[in-house]
């Protein structure tokens, strides 16, 4: 999987898909060096996943937040990104305080990843559910997400600021945290291969998952 296959020119050889795809030519392609701030590039939407790209600039951060109930594949397409990471030790019970806050155990201190990289899998109670990327270098990151962010059915993106416990090495204190005001992400328009999607009977109420989507963009006052 590289940065031409979902529509960026990272200014590295094309893929090959450009040889399987012609649209993809005739469309052009999102220029890595015109990322001057976090820009989210929406893919796909569905009930049960979502797919989409986060392109940095160098030095940009996303700070730490979580995937409540959700499993996430992320790739490295170009680039190299600072990780932090951490997974409860006891996931906090809803409904004992209006804040998430509690112990969690840290998975990755200041972890820089380098393009090319084998895929990360997050689970919702191991591998680094919540975590914080800093870019290195410009670079993106590909997002699979299952089930996608979700306020009206309880999987909304949560903030934390981190604590470590300087008696407990590894362990740190998370507290919920408003979203940032200094956080900025923008759209951008997805010019990859044409996405098929094969729906099945069942699945004619998806449309009502859809404006899902429309919460990401309002959490960041987009």
């Amino acid at each position: 999987m590289e940065a031409a296959d979902v529509g960026i020119d990272d200014g590295e050889k094309p893929s090959l898909l450009d040889g399987d795809e012609p649209s993809l030519k005739s469309v052009g392609l999102l220029p890595a060096h015109g990322f001057t701030r976090i820009t989210y590039v929406h893919i796909h939407q569905c009930r049960d996943f979502s797919i989409g790209v986060f392109c940095f600039p160098a030095g940009a951060t996303l700070p730490l937040h979580d995937h409540p109930e959700m499993v996430v594949l992320s790739k490295l397409l170009y680039g190299s990104v600072r990780v932090r990471s951490y997974d409860w030790v006891k996931a906090p019970p809803s409904s004992s305080s209006p804040r998430k806050c509690g112990l969690a155990r840290l998975v990755a201190a200041d972890e820089v990843r380098r393009a090319p990289c084998e895929t990360s899998v997050m689970f919702p109670r191991s591998g680094g559910n919540m975590h914080a990327f800093t870019a290195v270098t410009p670079c993106a990151i590909l997002d699979v997400i299952t089930p996608p962010y979700s306020e009206e059915h309880g999987r909304p993106s949560t903030y934390f600021n981190d604590v470590p416990i300087p008696s407990l090495p590894g362990f740190a204190f998370l507290e919920e945290v408003e979203m940032p005001q200094d956080l900025s992400v923008v759209g951008a328009p997805y010019l990859g291969p044409r996405i098929m999607v094969d729906m099945d009977d069942d699945d004619d109420d998806d449309d009502d998952f859809y404006d899902d989507h429309d919460d990401f963009y309002d959490e960041y006052g987009q």
